[in-house]
C-alpha cells in the first residue's frame, strides 16, 4: 500500500467485480471537512462554525479570496475506511441543543457516507457559544457605523 501524507488524504483501495485492484482513490482530509462543514451549516439552529478567532480570521480570508471556507471549525481524521469528525459551533438562542446535536450527527453521517463511502465512527460537537439575535456581534450589516446608544 502506498503511503499518503495525512494532510493530502488517505488512499482508498477500489476493486472491480472480479476482485482485482484497478487503481486507488485518494480523498483529501479537506474534502471530508468541507462536506461535514456544509452539512453542519445546513442544520437548523446552527449560527456559525469555529471559535471567535477562527471566525474573525475566516471572515477576512473570505473577503480577500472571495470564497467561503466551508471546513472552518471542522477537524477530521480520515482512515482507509472510517473517519472521525470534530466540530465547534455557535448555536442560536432558544434551540434545543441536544436535539440539534442529534440532527447534526445525522446530516453529517449521511452526507459524508454518501459522498465518500467512509463510515463516520465519531462526531464530537463542541458548543462554544450561543448567538442572541440583536446582539452586538450582528453588526455585519452596518459596518463602520457608530455604536447604538442604549439610552436616550
Amino acid at each position: 500500500m502506498a503511503t499518503i501524507d495525512s494532510r493530502s488524504g488517505t488512499e482508498l483501495r477500489t476493486s472491480d467485480t472480479s476482485g482485482g485492484t484497478r487503481g486507488t482513490t485518494v480523498i483529501a482530509d479537506t474534502v471530508v471537512a468541507t462536506i461535514a462543514g456544509i452539512a453542519v451549516r445546513e442544520t437548523e439552529g446552527v449560527y456559525s462554525l469555529g471559535g471567535g478567532a477562527s471566525r474573525a480570521l475566516g471572515a477576512v480570508k473570505d473577503k480577500v479570496s472571495r470564497s467561503n471556507d466551508h471546513g472552518r471549525g471542522v477537524k477530521v481524521e480520515v482512515g482507509e475506511k472510517q473517519t472521525a469528525i470534530d466540530v465547534d459551533i455557535v448555536v442560536e438562542y432558544g434551540i434545543a441543543i441536544m436535539d440539534m446535536a442529534r440532527d447534526i450527527r445525522t446530516h453529517v453521517t449521511d452526507a459524508v457516507g454518501t459522498m465518500t463511502g467512509l463510515e463516520v465512527v465519531e462526531i464530537n460537537i463542541k458548543v462554544i457559544d450561543v448567538h442572541v439575535p440583536g446582539s452586538d456581534d450582528d453588526g455585519d450589516d452596518d459596518e463602520g457605523s457608530a455604536p447604538k446608544s442604549r439610552v436616550r
